[in-house]
């Protein structure tokens, strides 16, 4: 697979957070000492690099990682999964959605989480390593992550999964509440509910791979975490209590952008790092 972007550049995090914060314009330009002109370039995107400090301070974002952002310093290294774990980048309008693949191979057992905008390569993967599709688990339900949930629970039979607070918008499609477990197999699959970009966004934990792997859909990216103009606050303190709090070698499964794990993000995302 090509390498994939990251979701966010810098300037999307400046403007996701300050959005979220309810900082306007000029009120941000002032608590930060940069002119009008200044903070207008910047969250166009050009590297000012000490506004960007200064504005950093103010939205509660790391200066050193939003600079290090800005100048392109930095890309997950990504992990290596020998088996049982495919991920799919589809596109969908102007973006590209990650969709997963995790399974059991001595059972053949599997679930997916998020369907993605189209599942033709998860039907193949399904078909070619002999698997049978257990659950389909959605982490949210913006279109462009259940897009492709009818062909593919049409065709697999798979159950639909998805939180109380957020249904999945399939006939016979189940709900959970929080810190459920499932079993794929060998795999455990704990529900953390993570919400804030959605009103039931949920996290989904996996163990018995060769890593840790969690599945975060817009939660969190790579150096950028999901935004929400009115629950920024509830998406923030989740995202730190809930992932920031797993294991430090846990893989990060983002619904867009490129796998990064948590020790990586600790150090490199402006949201969370210190």
């Amino acid at each position: 697979m090509a390498r994939i972007p990251l979701e966010d550049n810098f300037n999307d995090v400046i403007n996701k957070a300050q959005r979220g914060l309810k900082i306007s314009d000029a009120e941000l330009a002032q608590r930060a000492d940069v002119t009008p002109e200044d903070l207008a370039a910047i969250k166009s995107g050009k590297t000012l690099d000490p506004v960007i400090r200064r504005v950093a301070r103010h939205l509660r974002l790391s200066p050193d990682a939003l600079e290090n952002l800005a100048h392109k310093r930095w890309y997950p290294q990504l992990p290596d999964f020998p088996k049982g774990f495919a991920m799919f980048n589809t596109p969908h309008d102007d973006m590209t959605v990650n969709s997963y693949l995790i399974w059991d191979p001595r059972t053949r057992l599997a679930a997916a989480f998020d369907t993605g905008a189209d599942c033709e390569g998860m039907l193949n993967i399904l078909q070619a390593e002999e698997l049978n599709l257990r659950y389909i688990f959605i982490t949210h339900t913006h279109e462009d992550h259940v897009a492709a949930l009818p062909r593919l629970a049409g065709e697999t039979k798979a159950e639909v999964w998805a939180s109380e607070l957020e249904p999945a918008p399939f006939p016979g499609a189940k709900t959970f509440k929080e810190n459920v477990h499932f079993h794929v197999g060998s795999l455990a699959v704990k529900t953390l509910f993570t919400f804030g970009h959605s009103p039931g966004m949920t996290t989904y934990f996996v163990t018995g791979l060769s890593w840790p792997i969690a599945f975060v859909g817009d939660s969190v990216f790579a150096s950028s975490m999901g935004g929400s103009a009115s629950h920024y606050a509830d998406q923030y303190r989740n995202n730190r209590e809930k992932i920031f709090t797993l294991p430090r070698d846990t893989v990060l499964a983002c619904g867009h952008g490129p796998l990064t794990t948590l020790a990586q993000e600790k150090q490199t995302n402006p949201f969370f790092a210190r």
